[in-house]
């Protein structure tokens, strides 16, 4: 007999999280290559612009994982919006992924509305389309080869 719980509970979510790695490690020879390194862990990469006055003008937020880059989000404020600055963030955590984390691709995930034609100018392709998600939105899933170089 089984009881189903929807309570949020941390311990038992890490729990989970920790069983699931555990079973997908001991079934993929590149996941228990990874066991041990530093590309084990999710690694925070964050890229800030602070503009003249020290407010935020736009960042971009994501990690590192297995020799990926994943940009979670990246925002430019209105104001500085076609000056280049979110190319530059963009290329700054690339350049830092791929140099200092020895990452070889990138990926991120943009709504219809949003960006994909600004991350394909970037150089990314779609990999990946999901109509209606949500219902009236098409989201798209893109990647990126990064040139590696090593310090």
């Amino acid at each position: 007999m089984f009881r189903l719980e929807t309570e949020v509970d941390k311990a038992r979510r890490d729990l989970l999280r920790k069983r699931l790695r555990d079973t997908d490690t001991a079934a993929s020879p590149v996941l228990r290559a990874l066991r041990g390194t530093s590309g084990e862990r999710e690694n925070p990469l964050h890229v800030w612009a602070m503009d003249d006055f020290g407010g935020l003008a736009g960042g971009l937020v994501g990690h590192t994982w297995a020799s990926w880059l994943h940009v979670g989000y990246l925002w430019v404020d209105e104001r500085h919006r076609g000056t280049g600055l979110g190319s530059r963030l963009l290329a700054h955590a690339e350049h830092l992924a791929a140099t200092e984390r020895a990452c070889a691709s990138a990926r991120v995930e943009t709504w219809d509305f949003q960006a994909p034609d600004f991350y394909r100018k970037q150089g990314y392709e779609v990999v990946c389309e999901i109509p209606d998600y949500p219902p009236g939105i098409t989201e798209y899933t893109l990647v990126k080869k990064l040139v590696t170089r090593h310090r």
